[in-house]
């Protein structure tokens, strides 16, 4: 698994699978971050923006504002895969928006549930330009534990299940 590419290719399809990232502003907000779902452009993207639909009266929609793209915050991300076998924290900007196209395009059933239609007035975008990353892939504790009763060290398998990228 050693090489950073891996690595990043096994964050972006666990992304893709599980969603669920903790998204927060790097700076202000005490480190708040909260729960939403990523939404990412389409399924042979690996980078490139991550969407989050929200409303506008979400708190962080609203210290975003409606702003021009690339021009956002400092945002931070975490990650954990429901096997907790990939873990991330992704560094990058945070901006707002109400694109249209963006919404059409991002639109299915499961976002479909929360709002009244894509015209729904309070139908917002969080969009996450990550930038950079450190991801750790699960080194089976169980497996590192056995090799420790026999002699044998861990950590030099491990050393390859970490990677910092740039995204």
């Amino acid at each position: 698994m050693g090489n950073e590419a891996e690595i990043t290719a096994k964050f972006w399809k666990a992304l893709r699978k599980d969603m669920t990232m903790f998204l927060g502003l790097a700076e202000g907000e005490d480190g708040h971050a909260r729960p939403m779902t990523a939404q990412l452009d389409n399924d042979d993207t690996d980078g490139g923006p991550i969407w989050f639909f929200t409303s506008t009266d979400n708190k962080l929609f609203a210290q975003l504002g409606e702003g021009v793209i690339g021009g956002g915050q400092r945002a931070m991300a975490h990650f954990v895969s429901k096997g907790h076998d990939v873990w991330a924290t992704l560094h990058g900007s945070l901006s707002g928006t109400r694109d249209r196209a963006t919404i059409e395009r991002l639109w299915n059933p499961f976002v479909a549930a929360w709002y009244e239609g894509k015209d729904d007035p309070k139908i917002a975008l969080i969009r996450l330009e990550p930038e950079n990353a450190e991801i750790w892939i699960d080194a089976n504790s169980a497996v590192a534990g056995i090799k420790m009763l026999l002699g044998i060290d861990p950590k030099k398998d491990y050393k390859d299940k970490v990677a910092e990228v740039t995204l």
